[in-house]
């Protein structure tokens, strides 16, 4: 009888805790599970983003960010994360992409899959994402990064861009407005002489701001609009003394490029928070992955402190405008 007494007892504690731990695996599982996913690791303006998307999480519960991306900024890279997110079954991935068109086919695969997939910052083009979140307007991005070199150097004299890969989809777009808005005859005194690519990595565009210093002597601005392209930039120009002969600026962050901004080697820059850029990426999925939201062209998709965010014709968002940073104000922003 003790025997007997002693078995039911046994049984019942182990009933007990396999229900416990089927109990725990639920919840876990109940946890919406989202993927950051970058052009690249090590890449401070990534970190930010992921940042934000960690405050949001934070605030509307229930979700688990991850931040992910490949070594080197390659489509192939990005899709080989995917396909492993697809198994994974993840509820959502948020994408800066390398390439436009390339990750379509995977990303339409984990769409079908069920995972909300959306693009930000480099987008992917229509049917590969739900929406695609731009930081700001294409159009005046591209014509104030060649404002702010016509301010540099009194619009008069050679200027170059170095470019991150020759596929980013929003590096394209802001270049192809930049060579619009020189068009403009109070410009006639300024020349876009070459795009370079140092395809985000800070060695190659090292190299190539260094060739361009020695290939045009004219070189009056080098036109950065990468984060990692305008920190190395303003190296190559401040180790070969040109600061203030080549002036350097583009699209930075206020954290790595405050001691340039305050010797004078990058008299002035801009941005958006890329904060923000996490921080709306998550609301996104959020309503997304919730049902919520769809998507869909007119519609207002809630995002937090950031308001609400408008999908625009062919499921585009645009989220601010850039801010432009000088001496008198990056101490403010450094983050």
């Amino acid at each position: 009888m003790k025997k007997a007494l002693l078995f039911v007892l046994i049984a019942s504690l182990v009933v007990t805790g396999l229900f416990a731990q089927g109990a725990k695996e639920q919840a876990v599982k109940s946890e919406k599970e989202i993927v950051i996913l970058v052009k690249s690791m090590g890449n401070a303006f990534f970190d930010a983003v992921f940042k934000g998307s960690q405050e949001a999480a934070a605030e509307l519960g229930g979700i688990k960010t991850t931040y992910m991306g490949p070594p080197q900024a390659t489509a192939e890279g990005q899709i080989e994360i995917i396909e492993t997110l697809i198994a994974q079954r993840v509820a959502g991935i948020a994408i800066s992409a390398n390439d436009a068109d390339a990750l379509i086919p995977v990303t339409k695969k984990a769409m079908a899959a069920g995972i909300k997939v959306i693009s930000f910052d480099s987008g992917i083009n229509v049917g590969g994402r739900i929406v695609d979140l731009l930081p700001s307007n294409a159009e005046l991005i591209g014509r104030q990064q060649i404002q702010l070199a016509a301010e540099l150097t009194g619009s008069k004299g050679d200027v170059a861009v170095l470019s991150a890969s020759a596929q980013a989809t929003n590096q394209n777009l802001w270049i192809n407005w930049m060579k619009e808005e020189i068009k403009d005859a109070k410009y006639a005194n300024m020349k876009l002489v070459e795009v370079v690519y140092g395809d985000d990595a800070p060695d190659k565009s090292y190299r190539e701001a260094v060739s361009l210093m020695q290939k045009y002597p004219n070189l009056k601005a080098i036109i950065c609009p990468t984060t990692v392209g305008l920190l190395a930039t303003a190296q190559a120009v401040k180790d070969a003394g040109k600061a203030g002969i080549v002036e350097v600026t583009g699209l930075g962050l206020p954290s790595e490029m405050k001691g340039y901004i305050l010797d004078g080697t990058c008299r002035q820059m801009a941005l958006w928070n890329p904060v923000d850029l996490g921080y709306t990426s998550t609301y996104i999925l959020n309503g997304l992955i919730d049902g919520t939201v769809k998507g869909a062209a007119g519609e207002s998709i809630p995002a937090g402190r950031m308001n609400s965010m408008k999908v625009e014709k062919d499921g585009i968002i645009f989220m601010g405008y850039p801010y432009v940073f000088n001496k008198d104000n990056v101490e403010q922003f450094t983050f």
